[in-house]
Parts: structure tokens; sequence; C-alpha cells
């Protein structure tokens, strides 16, 4: 709840502000492809906005190595998203989609000591969305293009107290695609109604006039990891929307699996309850069953989560090492079917 005020307040505030002249809106438009994120005036720093740029949250993120994400979006001036249903929001040209990621030096305090390593941008311009990728230097003074993708060791203090290390992999251009297409188009994954509605952030949207319509999710989606938000059966299947349901849907990527773990798919055998594999293969791990109810060991939807072996584990992208916490979420919600 504080959290929410708070946050609606910012957004009233930073749109109330006079344009800002540091936000580039003609290099938005355009097809350029700067080499610094500075040149769109976007960010003061990774995790500041400039003005007119305004803050969001999801209600269940996707989990990518339990780096932290700061999300913002900007809208050309005089321009709303429009609400249409619970899904996407359906955002005019000129927008763009701010996600920075960050680790702070000891998860139990994280506020201290935060290390921004990569800012990503989706800007819809006229031809469609363009995903950029953009790498900060190490002092956190400017951010590179880095299409290419990029490498680097990452490490800090988890919050048993014990310290990790990865290799934080930023993605190609092509692996962007390969989460943010839908059908043959390139779209935004997170933004979506019933991702937003806490309810107090869509109607902060709203009064800052940024977005139109009627925004009501029949089933908002809850916190995947705070009970009060929803029952395990709820929180698992908004997991596993967030984490896999922009690929494994009727239009995504995975959609010839047959294994759709969308938000709105309901629970048959699409959903995995009782399927078996599509073909024979490594992904199968051996398992007769993509979710066998009540024995989550000998579902193989578990075993794919669980992994970080490459071409068992799920998703493919976005994590080299496993969410724990993700896993014991949807067991629980595996174990208690009947």
């Amino acid at each position: 709840m504080k959290r929410a005020v708070v946050m609606a307040a910012a957004w009233v505030g930073l749109v109330s502000a006079s344009p800002s002249p540091q936000v580039n809106e003609a290099l938005i438009l355009s097809d350029a492809l700067p080499p610094r994120l500075q040149d769109f005036g976007l960010l003061v720093d990774g995790k500041t906005p400039a003005p007119g740029v305004v803050p969001y949250h999801l209600n269940t993120p996707l989990f990518s190595d339990y780096s932290m994400k700061f999300r913002f979006m900007h809208l050309p001036k005089g321009k709303k998203a429009k609400a249409v249903g619970d899904g996407l929001l359906d955002f005019p040209v000129g927008t763009v989609l701010i996600k920075s990621f960050g680790y702070p030096a000891d998860m139990r305090s994280p506020d201290k000591d935060m290390h921004i390593l990569e800012t990503r941008l989706l800007i819809h311009r006229a031809s469609g969305w363009v995903a950029l990728p953009y790498v900060w230097n190490a002092d956190g003074t400017e951010a590179t293009l880095k299409r290419a993708g990029q490498r680097m060791d990452v490490s800090w203090t988890h919050l048993d107290g014990q310290k990790r290390t990865i290799s934080y992999a930023v993605p190609n251009a092509n692996q962007c695609k390969g989460c943010h297409v839908s059908g043959a188009a390139m779209t935004p994954i997170g933004p979506k109604v019933r991702n937003l509605d806490d309810g107090h952030q869509l109607k902060a949207l709203a009064q800052a006039g940024l977005l139109s319509g009627k925004p009501q999710a029949v089933r908002p989606m809850p916190v995947w990891d705070k009970p009060e938000t929803g029952t395990v059966a709820l929180r698992a299947r908004a997991y596993l929307d967030a984490n896999c349901g922009h690929c494994h849907n009727k239009a995504g990527p995975a959609d010839t699996s047959g294994l759709w773990l969308d938000w709105d798919q309901p629970a048959d055998t699409n959903l995995g309850i009782g399927k078996r594999p599509t073909a024979a293969g490594r992904g199968s791990v051996g398992l007769d069953f993509a979710i066998k109810p009540g024995d989550p060991a000998a579902s193989y939807l578990v075993a794919r989560m669980a992994s970080t072996e490459p071409g068992i584990a799920m998703p493919e992208l976005s994590r080299s090492m496993t969410h724990e916490e993700g896993v014991a979420l949807v067991s629980q919600w595996i174990r208690e079917m009947k």
C-alpha cells in the first residue's frame, strides 16, 4: 500500500511537470540506433527517470537471476495508452518502455550499493516495436548500445547470507525477439492490465493522463510470493504466465508444443495436466507428463524449471540459475492438485 501511494504521487508529479527538454522525441520516432542511452534523455541514471518518464511495476514479474528491475514508461506528449480488456495496454507510436537491471551488494539491504548493469528499451516506432539493450560502464555514468549482447561476472550476497556469482547475460537482438514476438510482430510482454492492477496503479496512470479506456481486470494477477494476494493455484498461474506464457501460448514461439501457460488458459491438457510430451527428446527428462497431479517430482514442467542445463532448462533465456522459490511454488500447486 505504501509503495503504491508513493508511486502514485510520483506519477502525478512527473507528468504535471513541464515537458522535459531532455527527452529527445525526434530521436525516439526516428529510425536511428543511437550508441549512447543518454542521447534519448530518458534517464538521469540507471534507476532515476527524467521528468516526463514515469515508473511502474508489475504484480508478478519475470525472474532474471534474482536481478532487481526498475521499470519506466514515456508516452509522447498528449497521447495515452489504452486499456483493452485485461490484456496488454495499447501504446501509441512514440512510447518507450524502459527496464534497468541491477544488483545490490547485499540482497538483505536492497536500497544500498545498487549496481545497474543494463537498461533495455522497447521503442514503439511507426514501423513497429524495436528492442535496444544498453550496458552501463563500471561507474554508472554512461550506457552504450550492445546489440550483439554481452556477458559479465556479477557477485552479490544473497538473502541467505551466502555469496553468489553468475555470468550475467545481456541478450542480443535476436534473443530479444525470441521472447517479445507474438505472431510475426515484436510486442511488449509485461504491462498487461491484469499484471498492473494492484488496486492503485491503474487509477494513478489514468489520473496522470496516461491511460484511457476502462482498466479493470476480471482476475488481477496476484503477487506470486505474497500469500495474502491469492491462493497457491492463482499465484502459481501468475508465475507461469509471467515467466513462460509469453512463449507458451497459441500465438507464441512455443505454440507447437501444445503447452500453453498463459493466464487465460483453462486448466486442461494444454495447461500441462496429464499432457504427454509432444515429441520424444531430452526436454521430457524421461518423464511422462508435463504435470502429474499430486506428484511434482514426476512432472517435467518442474524438472525443466529446476534445470540449468542447456536444452532442458526453461525458460531458455533470462536465467542461468534455478529460481528456487518459483520452483517451490509451482511444485506446491501440483502437489495440491486432485
